[in-house]
């Protein structure tokens, strides 16, 4: 009864703020990822919903938010193809799942502990550049693929990571870069306000006015001056999926084919997953707990089992595989999140915004998301982060520094971790 009254204090001062900054940020990577590994998009939004609800429950950690990774598209992607089938890969992941339940119980938590803080900060800092980084298109309107790829060569458009952002310098729309500045300008405002102690600002999330600005300039593009309006197509704007019945959307939900555990290939998939993606979640936890304010010490094994159930869950009902995700961690955190409710309540907007609200989803641009998205990343990579590992010794800033390197090639210049 006293955690139940902790965690309604929590959310109805804190989390429902936070859970909407992450659902913000949620919304359209859960569609990129899915698109980048080659699934349908809407297995992306299934393992979304899941990871906010269901491993938010069960989570070892109450600031962590899991969802489908940028991390894992190769892997998956691979996996799809050598399979040829999504509903076979399916069973890998529900397999995947399995053996993170296992690892929780063998108390795999602990391997986190082996990775020094400088590597965890360098991790973090890495992790804000590429958001930067990878942002700058959208940002600047040039928006010829999706928002949240994370790979150097890109499917969705033909380009790559360099290729992408030189090109974004050149062809850049006006119009999205008025919303891009005005969003940010607002943010920055509205979150010094917030700061200074005046309840209204610290009352709704700086990114929900950022967004709700966001569509307001497109509109008022469109009446007057229609030269900048960025149209409603997937290549300026949010594009989620319209159902018109609740049937239409159970009937997205693709089971998986079992006929599949015939084929060696599963059991070896199966197996990457599950030690990929839970070394990422346990690094994950890792970096949560170094930026948490109130400094809390997360379970490992706990997240593990969470992960598991989750994968488990996920793989039944046709999502990708998930893991906790730093960007959205990130996100809630930077945005007052001091619970597990801000997890659940994102994944529970994920869901009533598919089913009621998708049509104004889709008027929202991708310039207000990637404003959103480039304060998150600055928060990461701040250059006092810089300042304070150097002042700790060489023996701190180098690894440190090898971490952000290694990171960013291989994020930005090459393949996901």
């Amino acid at each position: 009864m006293q955690n139940l009254q902790y965690y309604q204090k929590s959310f109805f001062k804190n989390d429902w703020k936070s859970g909407i900054s992450v659902f913000l940020v949620a919304l359209p990577l859960c569609l990129g990822i899915a698109l980048a590994s080659g699934a349908p998009l809407f297995s992306g939004l299934i393992a979304g919903i899941i990871g906010g609800i269901i491993i938010g429950i069960f989570s070892g950690s109450e600031i962590s938010i899991s969802g489908p990774a940028a991390g894992l598209t190769i892997i998956v992607a691979t996996a799809i193809k050598d399979l040829g089938s999504y509903e076979g890969f399916l069973v890998a992941v529900i397999l995947a799942g399995v053996l993170q339940i296992i690892f929780g119980y063998l108390k795999g938590g602990r391997l986190s502990a082996f990775f020094p803080d400088s590597v965890i900060k360098g991790m973090l800092v890495a992790i804000g550049l590429v958001i930067v980084l990878k942002q700058i298109p959208h940002a600047l309107g040039d928006d010829q693929d999706y928002e949240g790829e994370f790979e150097f060569e890109q499917v969705a458009d033909g380009q790559n990571s360099i290729t992408e952002l030189i090109r974004s310098f050149i062809d850049f729309n006006y119009g999205a870069v008025n919303i891009t500045i005005t969003c940010l300008l607002v943010m920055i405002i509205w979150d010094r306000f917030g700061k200074k102690g005046i309840k209204f600002f610290q009352a709704i999330p700086s990114s929900l006015i950022a967004v709700g600005l966001g569509i307001f300039i497109n509109e008022m593009y469109a009446i007057y001056r229609p030269e900048y309006f960025l149209g409603e197509s997937s290549k300026h704007m949010v594009s989620v999926p319209l159902f018109k019945t609740f049937g239409d959307f159970t009937s997205t939900f693709i089971p998986p084919d079992f006929t599949f555990l015939s084929n060696p290939k599963i059991f070896t998939i199966a197996i990457t997953l599950a030690i990929v993606a839970s070394l990422e979640s346990l690094l994950s936890l890792e970096a949560a707990d170094s930026i948490d304010p109130e400094k809390r010490i997360s379970s490992g094994n706990k997240e593990l089992k969470a992960q598991g159930i989750g994968n488990i869950l996920s793989g039944l009902l046709g999502g990708l595989p998930l893991t906790s995700v730093v960007v959205r961690t990130s996100a809630n955190v930077y945005s007052g999140g001091k619970t597990r409710m801000s997890a659940i309540f994102h994944g529970v907007l994920l869901i009533c915004s598919i089913l009621f609200i998708p049509k104004i989803l889709n008027k929202i641009p991708l310039a207000a998301l990637a404003a959103v998205l480039l304060m998150v990343g600055y928060k990461l990579s701040n250059p006092k982060v810089f300042k304070k590992i150097y002042q700790e010794g060489l023996d701190q800033f180098i690894p440190f520094m090898v971490t952000i390197l290694v990171v960013v090639s291989r994020i930005y210049c090459g393949e996901s971790p």
